[in-house]
C-alpha cells in the first residue's frame, strides 16, 4: 500500500471512528468515608523529604482518602485533568517526596 493510500485509510478510520457514539459513564458508587472519596493533602507534610516507597506511597493514600494514587518521576509531564479522587506524589533524582497534591 502507498503512502497516500495509508495517510487516507488512517484519516477515514479517524473521522468515522468519531461518529461512534460511546457508552454511558458507570453509576455513581456510594463509598464510606476514607475508601476513594475526595483527596485531600491535610496532614501529608510529615511524607516531604521521605523516601518514596511503596510503603510511604500506602500511607500517603490512605492519609488523603483518594482511590487513585500516582507516583510522578523527575522531569515527567503528567494530564491537566483534574480528579477529586487522584493524589499526586512528586519525587526527585535522589527518590526524595518533593510534593503531594490532589486533582
Amino acid at each position: 500500500m502507498t503512502f497516500t493510500k495509508l495517510a487516507f485509510a488512517g484519516s477515514l478510520a479517524a473521522l468515522t471512528a468519531g461518529c461512534m457514539t460511546t457508552p454511558a459513564p458507570d453509576a455513581p458508587v456510594d463509598r464510606a468515608p476514607g475508601e476513594g472519596g475526595s483527596c485531600t493533602t491535610e496532614g501529608t507534610d510529615t511524607f516531604i523529604g521521605q523516601r518514596a516507597t511503596s510503603a510511604i506511597g500506602t500511607q500517603i493514600r490512605q492519609r488523603t482518602g483518594a482511590s487513585v494514587f500516582q507516583w510522578v518521576p523527575p522531569e515527567t509531564a503528567v494530564t491537566m485533568d483534574y480528579r477529586q479522587d487522584r493524589v499526586r506524589v512528586s519525587y526527585d533524582r535522589a527518590m526524595a517526596i518533593t510534593s503531594i497534591a490532589c486533582g
